[in-house]
């Protein structure tokens, strides 16, 4: 019979000697910061050595416990390549995936009937996030990063540049002043997205304008909102040519200057490292790059 320690226990271990923090353990694990130390306690009595330097506000691993956290985060590592292999090969049909609000709105969520016509037995569950995961403390599978690619210890595959072109509501070429030249933007509100207001300098640099000041300005949070804002003809915002296809095509947004400014940043599909990807994650990556090369 094998002498093994606490399993739990062994999990709580781990946990706070990566954060070096019981209080970060029970946050990862759902559990109070008392039953971690007392779970770490039963390990070390089960043991017989300490593991761990506790002082009023930190702990810190002992020679003892540092040894003995490679070995027990080696185990772990085996076990859970071990079942990701098993999912692997026996096609998982669920796969959760993070993915840039903008991404998701204007280009993702109206291909999806797509995805499923190709792969019915795939359920996709979806969570709009901005934010960099870690993939060893979630359950999200895959996710699309926009950025410019230089991310650690994630595998990372390209999938399209992001190139921006100035877009308005046809309403605004009826109606407003001309736009027949890029000087003519002088005449008409410029809409930024308030981080990213460098972004109208380049392009009217590349288009040949050394300096305008516009008829007026407007500043919004996201690209998304600004694209929206140019959609009900309040002015002329920058948007990605790969996101407002859809747009463009049924003539919701017009390009009057068919200049792209290439931003120097992309989209990315993300994932853990060294991970075996399973039927559901295999297809879904496929038919992204698939799609996006159209």
């Amino acid at each position: 019979m094998r002498r093994l320690p606490p399993l739990n226990a062994l999990k709580m271990f781990e946990a706070s000697a990566r954060s070096l923090s019981f209080s970060g353990a029970s946050e990862e694990l759902f559990v109070t910061p008392s039953a971690v130390s007392h779970q770490v306690k039963t390990l070390e009595n089960f043991l017989g050595v300490e593991l761990f330097h506790r002082s009023n506000r930190k702990v810190t691993l002992t020679p003892q416990g540092e040894q003995y956290l490679a070995s027990v985060k080696h185990a772990f590592d085996e076990i859970e390549m071990a079942t990701q292999r098993l999912s692997a090969t026996q096609g998982a049909s669920v796969v959760q995936i993070s993915v840039a609000p903008n991404f998701l709105i204007r280009w993702l969520m109206p291909r999806m009937s797509r995805f499923r016509a190709l792969f019915p037995d795939v359920e996709l569950q979806i969570n709009a996030s901005m934010g960099l995961l870690d993939f060893n403390r979630t359950s999200t599978d895959m996710a699309v990063y926009y950025g410019n690619g230089e991310w650690d210890d994630i595998e990372v595959e390209f999938l399209r540049k992001v190139m921006l072109v100035p877009v308005c509501g046809p309403g605004l070429l009826q109606t407003g002043p001309p736009l027949e030249k890029p000087s003519d933007l002088a005449n008409h509100t410029l809409i930024y997205v308030s981080k990213r207001t460098w972004e109208w300098d380049n392009w009217l640099k590349k288009a040949g304008v050394e300096f305008i000041t516009p008829k007026g300005s407007m500043q919004l949070s996201s690209s998304q909102l600004t694209t929206a804002a140019a959609q009900e003809n309040l002015g002329v915002a920058l948007a990605d040519q790969t996101l407002i296809s859809r747009e463009i095509e049924s003539g919701k947004l017009v390009v009057p200057f068919d200049i792209p400014l290439d931003t120097k940043k992309a989209f990315y599909l993300v994932y853990r490292k060294h991970r075996p990807l399973t039927k559901g994650m295999e297809a879904f990556r496929n038919w992204l790059m698939d799609e996006l090369q159209e």
